[in-house]
Order: structure tokens, then C-alpha cells, then sequence
């Protein structure tokens, strides 16, 4: 059992980051292009929505959730995130700022509320909700970066990252999945540098396979929002760096990344 607390304190912590990003955008704001081909700052954060919206009912309503991703079976999931967004997109700036928020609340209060020793299902496995939380991370890091860039804002990160960190490393193997790749069995070591300059260590002490650097741009990494080589991120082996071609820390297509040298940060 992982006791969920400090991961809710983080993941609203995280929200409230996004927030601040669009909270005092104008209505032509919201339609400024992100670094995701056909994604202005709308869909990004009308993804958010959906994505607390569904880890919200995963919570409070198991069973709704459950006939949910059933009927969902029929036309896959990014195919249903899709037609989330359409439901979202069309909405003034200001609707869909309350919408967000609703979302969010609603979700991170629901996730809160399930014990810790409880599963809740989810799009393939039941999850505990410290991991979905983590999950809950992860998007609102991948999100929240591409609006920030969006908006040429430098986010300021912080030791809150650690659950993302954490969760990748869980997550290793989606990569080679997403690619109809097998995954080595060998297990990798991390050793990463946390934004307070603390050290963060996963994995066996003694693996040969080995990924070092600046957790946040492990993140990045993970979240696919740079390139390897715009990275502090270095790998010892063979496996390890082949796996920094391809890390992700989401399910389903990985999506194009970013190019190298996209970004001047």
C-alpha cells in the first residue's frame, strides 16, 4: 500500500501550475499553436479535462467507468480522446477554463478519496490510485510543457517531478511496446539529479544498463516534449541508450516528438 497524500498535495499543486498558465489568457490566446501538430492551447488543456473527467469516474463510479471503456472498445481510445476534444474546443475561453477547473477538482477529490489499498480500473490494468495519480502527472507535465512553450513561458520545476520520475521507470517497458518491440528482460538503473539537487536512485545498484542526468529533463524524455540530444540525459550500455530513442511514459503511438533543436532553452 503507498499512502496517497502526498501525491493528491502534488498532483493539485501541479493543476494549479497549468492553471496559472492560462488563467489571464484572452480568447485569441487560447488559439495560439503548440508544439503538437493541430493542437492550439484549447486542446490542450480541453485534453486535461477529459483526462481528470475519466480518472474522476474511474474513482467515484468504478462500474461506470468500466461500461465506459466498453463502449469505447469499438472505436479505441485515441480515436475517443479525439471526439473528447471536440466536445471541449468549441467553447469560449472562459467556459472552458470552468470546465477545466470543474474537471480537475471534481477528479483529483475522487482519486483522494479511494483508499490506498483499493485498485480502480483503468484503460488496461486496474491501477492503485497512487499510480493513476502519478499518471495524472505525467499528463499535466506533458501538457502543461507544451503550453508553456506555446506561450514562451520557462517553467520553474520542482522536487514534485519525483512521482513522474518514478512512474516512468514503472512504465519503462511502453516504449518498446508502442513499437512492437520486446522488452529486455535486463532491468536499467537511474541515478538522476532532482531540481533541489537531491539524488534519485531506481533500480539495481550493479545493473550494467544504466541512465543518469537532470531528472526534469528526464521528464521531458519521457513526456516526449524534447529531443534526446537537447537533453542531460545519458545512458551506460547498449539497451539503455537504444531505450532513450524511444522512452515514453504513456501508452498507445508515441507520436513524432520534437526534432533536435527545436527548442533554444
Amino acid at each position: 500500500m503507498t499512502d496517497t497524500t502526498g501525491v493528491i498535495a502534488d498532483l493539485t499543486a501541479e493543476a494549479a501550475e497549468v492553471d496559472a498558465l492560462v488563467a489571464g489568457l484572452p480568447e485569441a490566446g487560447w488559439d495560439i499553436p503548440t508544439p503538437a501538430p493541430g493542437w492550439a492551447v484549447r486542446h490542450q488543456i480541453a485534453h486535461l479535462a477529459f483526462i481528470f473527467r475519466i480518472a474522476g469516474l474511474s474513482a467515484a463510479q468504478p462500474e461506470a467507468f468500466v461500461q465506459m471503456t466498453k463502449s469505447l472498445a469499438s472505436v479505441g481510445f485515441e480515436k475517443a480522446v479525439e471526439g473528447a476534444l471536440q466536445e471541449f474546443v468549441h467553447d469560449p475561453a472562459e467556459v472552458l477554463l470552468s470546465r477545466w477547473r470543474a474537471e480537475r477538482d471534481t477528479g483529483i477529490k475522487a482519486l483522494a478519496a479511494v483508499p490506498g489499498d483499493r485498485l480502480v480500473p483503468w484503460l488496461v490494468n486496474p491501477l492503485p490510485p497512487y499510480v493513476l495519480a502519478c499518471a495524472g502527472m505525467m499528463e499535466l507535465f506533458g501538457h502543461g510543457q507544451d503550453v508553456a512553450d506555446a506561450l514562451g513561458v520557462r517553467l520553474a520545476r520542482t522536487d514534485r517531478i519525483k512521482h513522474l520520475v518514478g512512474f516512468a521507470v514503472r512504465v519503462r517497458d511502453f516504449g518498446y511496446e508502442a513499437r512492437n518491440l520486446t522488452p529486455p528482460a535486463e532491468e536499467f538503473r537511474y541515478d538522476l539529479t532532482a531540481p533541489s539537487g537531491a539524488l534519485w536512485s531506481f533500480g539495481p545498484a550493479d545493473a550494467t544498463q544504466r541512465v543518469s542526468g537532470s531528472a526534469e529533463d528526464f521528464c521531458l524524455l519521457v513526456t516526449r516534449r524534447r529531443h534526446r540530444f537537447d537533453l542531460d540525459v545519458r545512458a551506460e550500455g547498449t539497451l539503455a541508450d537504444q531505450w532513450l530513442d524511444i522512452a515514453q511514459a504513456y501508452r498507445g503511438p508515441a507520436g513524432q516528438g520534437r526534432r533536435p533543436g527545436q527548442f533554444n532553452d
